[in-house]
């Protein structure tokens, strides 16, 4: 072989990949590297977290504890909501957060710096599920029994519309473009609501989903993830409502998130204290790829996109007197785990 033979076919395998193209990505892999305790009240909800703070917003009780999501040091606490919170929708242009009262019908804003609430803006009852939805720059109450979602203007923290959603409801979420999609619990559906018009859309039915719970959303790729009860995720196309794909999860589903960067789907369940972990291949594709041990009553949960960390709300449990029922938290002992991506 000659000299310049030899040199192009030492260049070319220096500039080859270390793996080949088509090689599988590595399965995923997590563990708990922080927890912070939260203690009482010992009922929660929902966890949010917020990038443009990187802070996490816990709805427990009587209060929303704020905790900061690289440290793990708690900021403090949006306290006197003797209803119970719920969801919590965060507002940065106008530096205000809304949480709610559920119990007694209440939407309540609070300041970003100080965490003193603002004002209590009466919506309908059962106030639960807060999304905020960037193209409007309202907030939508879902209020699961009364079938209804309230729409709130942090401008002036007054109602603008109230939809009726044709059923009880769970989980909602923006798509950044002026849609928002709500897990439809009674009727097994999606319900499709244009934030500009304040007006239900689209009810798209997604017959093999029992109680859709949790909703997330890739919007880049057009799709919605939905957590079932009957230990399903369905992928719906944001688009046209299709159901393009139904993937197996595990028991006890209250939340779904979506890692736009490293294209993964999770589902946080509360029976199993498992996190499935699933794979988006293609916008139409997915894989299961690992389930994480994460703890017994950890249902709902937030993903930090940037770092990949995720956050679960949970309690140490004694088991359910009801077999197959949920497990009694113990008083005093809920926390939030952090759990980091290993690579």
């Amino acid at each position: 072989m000659s000299k310049i033979a030899l040199a192009a076919l030492f260049a070319s395998t220096l500039a080859a990949p270390a793996f080949p193209a088509s090689a599988a990505p590595l399965t995923p892999t997590y563990a708990v590297t922080r927890t912070v305790a939260l203690g009482e009240p010992n009922r929660w909800d929902y966890v949010v977290f917020d990038p443009s703070s990187h802070r996490v917003y816990v709805a427990h009780g009587d209060r929303v504890t704020v905790v900061d999501g690289r440290s793990g040091a708690i900021l403090g606490q949006v306290e006197g909501i003797a209803g119970g919170t719920h969801g919590v929708g965060i507002s940065t242009a106008t530096g205000e957060g809304i949480t709610d009262d559920g119990k007694n019908g209440l939407a309540v804003a609070f300041d970003l710096k100080t965490l003193a609430v603002k004002a209590r803006i009466p919506v309908e009852k059962d106030a639960d599920a807060i999304a905020f939805d960037p193209a409007s720059g309202h907030v939508f109450v879902v209020e699961g029994d009364s079938k209804k979602i309230t729409v709130v203007d942090p401008k002036t923290n007054t109602v603008a519309a109230t939809i009726d959603g044709g059923g009880k409801l769970e989980y909602a979420v923006a798509d950044g473009r002026g849609a928002l999609f709500v897990a439809g619990e009674e009727n097994r559906d999606v319900v499709r609501i244009d934030t500009g018009r304040n007006t239900v859309t689209a009810h798209w039915p997604i017959a093999d989903c029992a109680s859709p719970h949790g909703a997330a959303i890739d919007a880049a790729s057009h799709r919605l993830f939905v957590s079932c009860v009957n230990e399903r995720l369905v992928v719906v196309d944001t688009d046209t409502g299709k159901e393009v794909a139904s993937v197996p999860i595990g028991r006890g589903t209250d939340a779904a998130a979506f890692d736009s960067r490293r294209k993964l789907v999770f589902s946080s369940n509360g029976l199993d204290g498992t996190l499935s972990v699933i794979r988006e291949k293609t916008p139409d594709t997915y894989v299961p790829v690992a389930t994480i041990k994460t703890a017994k009553s950890g249902r709902t949960m937030a993903v930090d996109p940037e770092t990949g960390r995720i956050y679960i709300a949970a309690a140490d449990t004694d088991p359910s007197p009801t077999p197959g029922g949920r497990p009694i938290p113990r008083p005093g002992t809920l926390k939030l785990l952090f759990l980091d991506p290993g690579r």
